[in-house]
């Protein structure tokens, strides 16, 4: 075989990530994203010359020597303007009026803690060497899952695990507070998911200076240098099959692309109505289709007046009168009762800022009944709907941040519908698939599809976030290159 084509469609991190890693080794990629902005998730808007994140918040691990710092190396992502949060407090939140503190590293962590619940410093000491080693899987790419210790976390509930390692449940409700970026559901979170994530931020956390859009623009821009393309407004319509593979990719209806490969990093519901019929058996789709998604995010963005308000170095979540983790039968009854808040790193050598960020869950049923209108023409009581919302997050926020009231110069607000028109995630999903520790073969999906030449990456085939899909992406390329000999 001739250097091989891959087509992957979607920029989104995955996709580009692939797109890069790929393209390094000296396949023939072309990237095609349907939104004239590469990015999904990443992607970064600019209002009255301020720049708002639409997704992207903060990572973790990436300090030297951690796991993200790994695979960012690799990327050559680690020359953009990272900035360390607080590491005595990197995240601060307020639970029923009470105030506690997230410090970095493992022991540090332990220690903080530990002063306001001194009867369970053993208890949270096990917990921090259980997040330490949740760590240890992800070294291993090409065996993902095999390690026992891997397995175990895989297999275990996240909920069951803090109710009977944790006996304390104020404290079980703080370790879980800062949460928000994960589906926290009672009955179905593997306690991989909840440690991976959580543990990487005990580690290190960090926040990138001027936007994710950076991360997407620079590995765009690296796929061009290593002779690839990335395409945008370039809509896949649908697909040429020969044999039971993959031939071509046909875009916006016209265009088509030769291939020997395809990477898939859109939602897989979306992959399968653009599949030519009869390509994938009916059972294969009505399973994976038939799975749950997890929740979408309402997000706040405040432009403040005039110069803005201290920077605050860490994140902050507040909780009242909340059940944190919630059950799969969960129906929101809409007022915000949890919210994170995340701050925009000011210009260097500056020490205000005027962006801030909120963002709470939000359930596709608040938002179903405007899904058939056309983007920013939905309607005033979409609008009306919108607004309300936000006043309630404000008003919630800003006994917290006293700072904002009265400085708020304008508001911008997306909801599941906007994730949807902009990103294509399934029904505004924030995290993709749900995974279930107790069915987690049915829910964890295979990279490998049943077409011999079709691969998916992104954060509905194993794990969500930057570190979940950064992993995912490389393993999809190692799958990509152990494939080549049964394609050629």
């Amino acid at each position: 075989m001739d250097t091989p084509k891959i087509i992957i469609i979607g920029a989104g991190l995955g996709g580009l990530e692939c797109g890069y890693l790929l393209s390094k080794q000296g396949f023939n990629i072309i990237v095609v994203e349907q939104a004239p902005q590469v990015g999904g998730c990443l992607q970064s808007f600019q209002r009255k010359g301020q720049r708002f994140d639409t997704g992207f918040h903060y990572v973790g691990g990436l300090g030297e020597g951690e796991i993200l710092h790994q695979f960012f190396a690799e990327l050559d992502l680690l020359h953009l303007p990272w900035i360390p949060l607080d590491a005595e407090c990197f995240d601060e939140i307020f639970l029923d009026g009470e105030r506690f503190h997230f410090a970095n590293g493992y022991d540090n962590f332990t220690n903080v803690l530990a002063e306001r619940f001194p009867q369970q410093r053993q208890n949270l000491a096990q917990y921090t060497e259980m997040l330490r080693q949740s760590q240890n899987g992800l070294t291993d790419f090409g065996s993902f899952g095999a390690s026992s210790s891997t397995e175990t976390l895989l297999n275990t509930s996240a909920y069951q695990y803090l109710q009977q390692h944790i006996h304390d449940e104020k404290l079980r409700k703080v370790l879980s507070a800062t949460s928000l970026k994960m589906d926290l559901q009672s009955e179905t979170l593997p306690l991989y998911i909840f440690a991976q994530i959580n543990g990487t931020f005990v580690q290190s956390a960090w926040r990138l200076r001027g936007g994710g859009q950076q991360i997407a623009d620079t590995l765009a821009d690296g796929i061009r240098k290593n002779g690839g393309a990335v395409l945008t407004n370039a809509r896949v319509s649908g697909f040429q099959a020969t044999d039971g593979i993959l031939s071509g990719v046909v875009v916006n209806g016209a265009e088509t692309f030769p291939c020997d490969m395809v990477i898939s990093d859109i939602h897989p519901n979306a992959l399968f109505r653009l599949l030519p019929e009869g390509l994938l058996r009916k059972r294969y789709q009505q399973r994976i289709s038939g799975l749950q998604n997890s929740f979408g995010v309402f997000t706040v963005q405040l432009l403040l007046k005039g110069e803005g308000i201290p920077y605050r170095n860490r994140n902050i979540f507040v909780h009242e009168d909340t059940e944190i983790w919630r059950r799969t039968d969960c129906i929101s009854d809409g007022r915000p009762h949890s919210i994170g808040v995340h701050f925009s790193v000011p210009e260097e050598g500056q020490s205000r800022t005027r962006n801030i960020d909120l963002f709470m869950p939000m359930a596709w049923s608040e938002v179903a009944q405007w899904a058939d209108g056309r983007p920013m023409r939905r309607g005033s009581d979409y609008e009306a709907f919108k607004q309300q919302r936000a006043a309630e997050a404000i008003a919630l926020v800003e006994p917290y941040i006293p700072e904002i009231k009265g400085n708020i110069e304008e508001v911008f607000t997306s909801t599941p519908l906007t994730y949807h028109d902009y990103t294509a995630t399934h029904e505004g999903s924030a995290y993709g698939i749900c995974k279930d520790y107790d069915h987690l073969m049915s829910t964890m999906l295979p990279i490998r599809t049943p077409v011999p030449n079709l691969f998916l990456t992104g954060q509905n085939v194993n794990f969500h976030g930057v570190l979940g899909v950064t992993v995912t992406a490389k393993m999809t390329c190692e799958q990509i290159i152990s494939a080549l000999p049964t394609l050629s």
